[in-house]
């Protein structure tokens, strides 16, 4: 008989495919449904850092009085203390819907005093904790170590507050990605989940106006994630989870044949719904009995950097035998 059990966020998951933090999991109802269609895990919607600065930074152009500083002072409490007692409710909701482990998500964008918002969620009953960090790497006066020290300094900040897991979901925006991750799995953390997805620009040739593009993932993005999980799985000394344009059964075997523990998914959800789940661990046990696999140690990691036995396909960067001989006369 075969088992999908893995290990990831420090806890033992029944099967690798977690819910990813999204809309979808500040629902109670959501929670139960996804619980209940066999979810490994559920990672819940982030408290958005980004989002507690704005609506202080409205309140700030818009007040003006002798004892400003004063009532700024107070308001930044106020909205703390509502967004920590929100999530804090959303917490407890999830774990009375859901069977299995339910994890925050904080989403950073600086680190600081507001990461003691790790050891609150903590006491309201999580799991376990992901962090996830992202700094847009577009200011041209801050260096790739500024924002390593950015992304190593909120995670020994957090891990020195909690006694919960802890992982990290980050972005691929490094010039130094694997020595990166390197560091981050040195700081006790539990797992890193690659990668984060965040929202993207586009423009609308017609209106001539910059819109978002859209914020699902598409099936052949799961390529980036591959290449890394792979590279890095057999190097570092903590689990790797894979996340983005993972939307079936077989892109999940790729992922836990280049060594990773778990899969996060998101968009499939989205498009299909809670009751793809079934179907698709179906579809990952069938695959493992028809290769004489009874557990996913088993395979996990076969087909990684240093088991593949052809390491190049990972490292390299050029398209070298398929487009070799390519002359573009037979363009379409």
């Amino acid at each position: 008989m075969t088992s999908l059990k893995t290990k990831f966020f420090g806890l033992e998951l029944a099967n690798p495919l977690i819910v990813a933090s999204s809309s979808l999991t500040a629902s109670p109802d959501k929670i139960r449904e996804f619980s209940e269609n066999g979810a490994g895990a559920i990672v819940l919607k982030s408290v958005f850092e980004e989002e507690i600065v704005n609506e202080y930074n409205q309140v700030a152009q818009t007040k003006t009085s002798a004892h400003f500083e004063e009532f700024l002072d107070y308001f930044d409490y106020k909205i703390r203390d509502q967004v920590l007692s929100n999530y804090g409710r959303l917490i407890g909701e999830a774990r009375k819907a859901s069977k299995v482990p339910i994890v925050a998500s904080i989403n950073c964008v600086s680190a600081g005093d507001w990461l003691q918002f790790a050891s609150q969620v903590e006491d309201a009953g999580a799991d376990a904790i992901e962090l996830n960090l992202f700094v847009m790497p577009c200011d041209p006066m801050n260096t790739a170590e500024s924002n390593r020290n950015f992304y190593l300094n909120a995670v020994r900040e957090v891990v020195g507050r909690v006694k919960v897991p802890v992982t990290v979901k980050i972005s691929s925006y490094f010039s130094d990605l694997a020595a990166v991750c390197n560091a981050l799995a040195g700081e006790k953390i539990a797992g890193i989940t690659l990668f984060n997805r965040f929202a993207n620009p586009d423009i609308d040739i017609e209106k001539e106006a910059l819109i978002e593009a859209s914020p699902l993932s598409g099936e052949g993005e799961y390529l980036l994630p591959l290449r890394w999980v792979g590279i890095l799985s057999p190097r570092l000394g903590c689990p790797l989870a894979a996340s983005t344009g993972i939307h079936n059964a077989g892109q999940v075997v790729k992922m836990l044949l280049a060594g990773a523990h778990a899969v996060q998914m998101a968009s499939v959800f989205y498009k299909q719904g809670a009751a793809c789940l079934p179907k698709m661990l179906r579809e990952i046990e069938q695959w493992m009995e028809k290769h004489d696999y009874e557990s996913i140690g088993d395979f996990r990691g076969r087909l990684s950097l240093t088991q593949s036995g052809n390491p190049a396909v990972y490292a390299r960067a050029q398209y070298l035998s398929r487009f070799g001989g390519y002359s573009g006369s037979d363009r379409k």
